[in-house]
């Protein structure tokens, strides 16, 4: 191809806008409106039917409000649709041997079942299984645990000949002779998680016998496990192993009634969710009847009770008040229990079942408590006391062991519990001479709004107690986290206060001091002004400080830090605490001290809602990000990085001196030196810095004085050497840009030239592949993004007197010219015809855009001179020369389709830019039209509507020209 000529063609800017601008169009009430309803009138017409669809035709004619979308379905959706058609079959529970397997039917209503018993006891009610993992946690030994493994009989396996049913139920008792008198083997010298895995495979082959249904063998496992609960060798240990073995006796009461209940369901029927004993079949009854006789034949008196309490819920099949009647039964069996400590867990597991299967019943459980109360003397009994001096426990470490129990047995009776009977349980207690063990029991379980109303009666009670055993420091600790969730009365505040803080700053363990300071810093910061809470981080420093005690106590010190700054929003009022400091100063572990730090800086981010000025808080919070930036180092993750980054970028946001900008800076200026290790705090900076420029610039209207030119001057001076120091090649190209327009718009053109020449000489930088999120990408659709929004820029910037005409996109040009592009890419070409588009917009008598008050463009430096309008069209007939060099090298079968594209792509740009009264240009134009259709690779619809707009074109005025060139475009066809 030869080298053809540019001649841009003349824009009208304004009248261009007033072309494109939209149609102005009346609109009267009662007109259409995109958000009016639609109405819709149905004629008595057939509709389709769709495959499948069984509609009928409509009756009538109505004008209704219909959904455009629910009308296509009928007014049904596809899932119900779907629900509608789905197999009824498929819902109901397949059966084997005339028991439904654990599917359908039984499984869904057990689901409902199973919630409507839970909805009982509402979402205030805290489940045992949330206390369960606190408890196997704190209860632990290193001493050396037993236990016992049942040994398998050979008899009655699923293989042998079925007797007669006499004769089975003979067999299996039998069995559980055989069991009760030694088919087991004693394994001794278990750690504590040996003891743990042995219980999950006896849980284990509980399942498994149940499954391959050898009942009696499973009967064996629980009556084996419950036996253990009667054993306190390992007494530190046994809250632990109740929360074990109990696991099993809920599994093993799960089985039995879901057994039972599947053989109420047959193929016609299912029980209802609350049914009577009238709806259960004979077999059913007869087998639920059996396995309390089998229960009852049990001659231990623990394993007898615990096996029954967890089948508890099967009395349901039997008669109405059957749960109401053994309840209290069962109750008066545990007073055959001799040693308190079993005897308080195994009342503890009645009050779990009975909240479980009859919450209602609540009599009985306060039986059960009373009679807990009647025999509460024996812990300080003769017997107990022998076991533990035995064993070489003392009493402050036995006592503790009641305490899950207690707190169980507690929160049942109190649960929803009218004032009354709270009332008449604190006066018991008061009668049993305010047992510190029995009064922290009551504390725990009772409602807060409970205690807190009476704290003082209860500081009272914890006051008379008699500490042996049981120190009053852990029942202020008890009553501080009922005042953290309910308030007491006003009047009684301080007191309140008062009183516990005396006991508390008498602690000398420094564990035992922080933990109730932990507690009630929380009540402090509540209800106080910063003087007490000054007062109370002065006394922890005091406590903590000797001995380095504050490096055993960090998660509580971490929990003091977020109970004072979540009450304390105002940091100007938090930071003149005077021991706030000091008391972050104990966190000389480097990661707690970063996360506590980062707390600090997500409080302040989430609740400062001004800009701030004030010294202190600045001072403070300097200190807080230097702590956070100096923990980042080589091993520091990305993740972490960016979240300290967005914590300091948070800070410096809200810092504003206001119109003191000289101030600002100068606050940016030690933030960059404080914070140069993280590269997004230092972009954040950049950018600060511009808009705290561009700030300057409209308080001054665009019009500087000496002092005000200096200051932005100083501040594009900040940027420069700031720049540099980031990895990021295309962070460093944006903020060049970036900075580039901010110096044009404040008249520091030298300087905006320097930007612009630092961003065209890290061009030939840019690597081929970039890491984003953590995957490597090309990086040239990233440059072509950068290169445009650089022509844009270049539009406006004035030539320097001593570099000649168009320097800068003569040396962009150069830049381009000689990077390596992939050859299987377009870019280049993409990059040459923004150029091309830069150049016509240059060659205007008026450019586009200006900066108004700051610098003057080309176009009023040179007022339309030819020389300079013939080095324009100079540089531009070279970059089409590239343009059609690069279209030369697609002639291959592989590339005709991007040559084709490409084609089309710069036949629009000269239609756009160029003057097509040249005849050249105009024959230029045609021939890039037949190259896109050339080898049957065009976009025909692309085509037709280039070729429409031409003509509407040509039909404006001065456009006679584009009628002729229409004519010569012709549209082929493929055959």
């Amino acid at each position: 191809m030869a080298v053809f000529p540019w001649h841009s063609r003349n824009r009208n800017y304004k009248a261009e806008f007033a072309s494109c601008r939209l149609e102005a169009v009346p609109l009267e009430f009662g007109d259409y409106h995109p958000l009016k309803p639609i109405t819709v009138t149905e004629s008595k017409t057939k509709k389709v039917s769709r495959k499948g669809s069984t509609s009928s035709t409509s009756s009538s004619s109505s004008s209704s409000m219909v959904d455009p979308l629910s009308s296509v379905l009928d007014g049904t959706d596809p899932l119900s649709m779907f629900a509608a058609t789905a197999d009824p079959a498929a819902t109901v529970a397949a059966t084997v041997g005339g028991h439904p397997v654990g599917t359908g039917v039984e499984d869904s209503s057990r689901k409902k079942r199973d919630r409507d018993d839970s909805s009982i006891m509402g979402s205030d009610f805290e489940p045992w299984a949330s206390k369960r993992g606190e408890i196997l946690a704190r209860y632990t030994t290193t001493e050396k645990l037993s236990i016992n493994l049942f040994m398998g009989s050979e008899k009655g396996k699923a293989g042998s000949a079925t007797p007669a049913m006499s004769e089975k139920v003979r067999t299996r008792l039998e069995e559980l002779d055989d069991f009760e008198e030694g088919s087991q083997k004693e394994l001794l010298n278990l750690t504590q998680q040996d003891y743990v895995n042995r219980i999950e495979e006896l849980n284990q082959s509980l399942k498994d016998a149940w499954a391959s249904d050898q009942k009696v063998k499973a009967l064996k496992i629980v009556i084996q496990c419950s036996k253990l609960l009667s054993d306190t060798s390992v007494i530190q240990f046994y809250p632990s192993k109740f929360v074990l073995i109990t696991d099993i006796l809920d599994t093993f009461g799960r089985l039995v009634y879901e057994r039972i209940f599947s053989m109420c369901v047959d193929n016609r029927s299912v029980l209802p969710d609350h049914f009577s004993p009238e709806n259960v079949n004979d077999t059913a009854k007869e087998t639920c009847l059996n396995w309390f006789f089998k229960i009852a034949s049990i001659r231990e008196l623990i394993p007898r009770f615990y096996v029954e309490a967890s089948i508890l819920k099967c009395n349901k099949f039997l008669s109405k008040t059957g749960i109401s009647e053994c309840l209290p039964r069962l109750t008066c069996m545990i007073r055959g229990i001799g040693d308190p400590l079993v005897s308080v867990y195994a009342r503890a597991y009645l009050c779990r079942v009975g909240m479980e299967v009859a919450p209602h019943l609540k009599e009985s459980l306060n039986k059960n408590f009373f009679d807990f109360l009647l025999t509460f003397k024996q812990i300080h009994g003769d017997t107990v006391q022998n076991q533990l001096v035995v064993q070489g426990v003392e009493l402050p470490s036995y006592l503790p062991l009641y305490s899950p129990a207690m707190d169980w047995i507690f929160q049942c009776i109190s649960y929803h519990a009218p004032e009354t009977l709270l009332t008449e349980m604190m006066e018991r207690c008061k009668k049993l001479g305010n047992n510190a063990l029995l009064l922290n029991s009551v504390m725990s379980a009772f409602r807060a709004e409970f205690i807190a109303t009476r704290s003082v009666d209860f500081i009272a009670m914890i006051k008379e107690c008699d500490e042996s055993g049981f120190p009053k420091h852990l029942l202020f600790h008890s009553l501080g986290l009922n005042l953290a969730l309910a308030d007491p009365p006003e009047a009684d505040r301080l007191q309140i206060l008062n009183e516990a803080w005396k006991v508390i700053t008498k602690l000398k363990n420094p564990q035992d001091y922080v933990n109730c300071a932990e507690v009630w810093v929380e009540y402090t910061c509540k209800h106080f002004t910063k003087r007490e809470v000054n007062t109370v981080l002065a006394d922890v420093i005091k406590h903590m400080t000797p001995d380095r005690a504050f490096e055993d106590s960090y998660p509580q010190l971490q929990s003091i830090i977020k109970k004072v700054i979540a009450h304390f929003h105002d940091f100007s009022v938090l930071f003149s605490v005077e021991k706030f400091l000091p008391f972050l100063d104990m966190f000389q572990k480097e990661s707690v001290r970063v996360e506590v730090c980062k707390c600090i800086m997500e409080v302040f981010i989430k609740h400062q809602q001004e800009p701030t000025k004030d010294p202190v808080i600045l001072n403070a919070l300097l200190h807080v990000c230097k702590t956070m930036h100096d923990s980042v180092n080589a091993l520091t993750l990305e993740d972490e990085k960016r979240m300290l980054a967005y914590l300091i970028n948070g800070f410096i946001k809200m810092v504003s001196f206001g119109r003191d900008f000289e101030q600002q800076l100068s606050f940016y200026v030690e933030a960059r030196s404080m914070f140069c290790n993280l590269e997004p705090v230092l972009v954040q900076l950049i950018h600060s810095v511009n808009r705290l420029a561009m700030e300057t610039r409209k308080v001054m209207k665009g019009n500087h004085s000496r002092k005000t030119a200096a200051f932005v001057r100083a501040c594009v001076a900040y940027c420069f050497i700031t720049i540099p120091s980031l990895a990021g090649i295309f962070t460093r190209l944006n903020l060049y840009l970036h900075s580039g327009q901010v110096a044009l718009a404040n008249q520091c053109l030298s300087q905006a030239d320097a930007f612009f020449k630092a961003a065209i000489s890290l061009v030939p930088e840019v690597p081929k592949m970039i890491n984003i999120d953590g995957k490597m990408r090309p990086s040239e659709s990233f440059l072509l993004e950068f290169l445009c929004n650089f022509f844009s820029t270049l539009l406006i910037v004035p030539d320097h007197p001593e570099h000649g005409v168009l320097f800068l996109v003569r040396e962009l040009l150069n830049v381009i010219q000689d990077y390596t592009w992939e050859d299987s890419s377009d870019d280049k070409v993409h990059i040459y015809t923004c150029v091309l588009h830069l150049l016509s917009a240059m060659s205007q008598e008026s450019y586009l855009y200006h900066i108004d008050k700051a610098v003057d463009s080309n176009d009023s430096l040179y007022g339309g001179d030819s020389k300079f309008l013939a080095e324009n069209n100079k540089l531009c007939e070279t970059v089409m020369a590239q343009i059609l060099e690069h279209l030369k090298t697609l002639a291959k079968d592989e590339a005709l389709k991007r040559q084709s594209s490409l084609g089309l792509s710069f036949f629009n740009s000269i239609l756009a830019h160029g003057d097509l009264r040249n005849n050249r240009l105009n024959q230029l134009s045609v021939n890039l039209w037949h190259l896109a259709q050339r080898h049957g690779c065009a976009d025909t619809r692309t085509m037709v509507k280039t070729l429409e707009y031409i003509k509407k074109r040509s039909k404006q005025p001065g456009m006679g020209h584009l009628t002729e060139l229409a004519l010569r475009l012709p549209l082929q066809t493929r055959t």
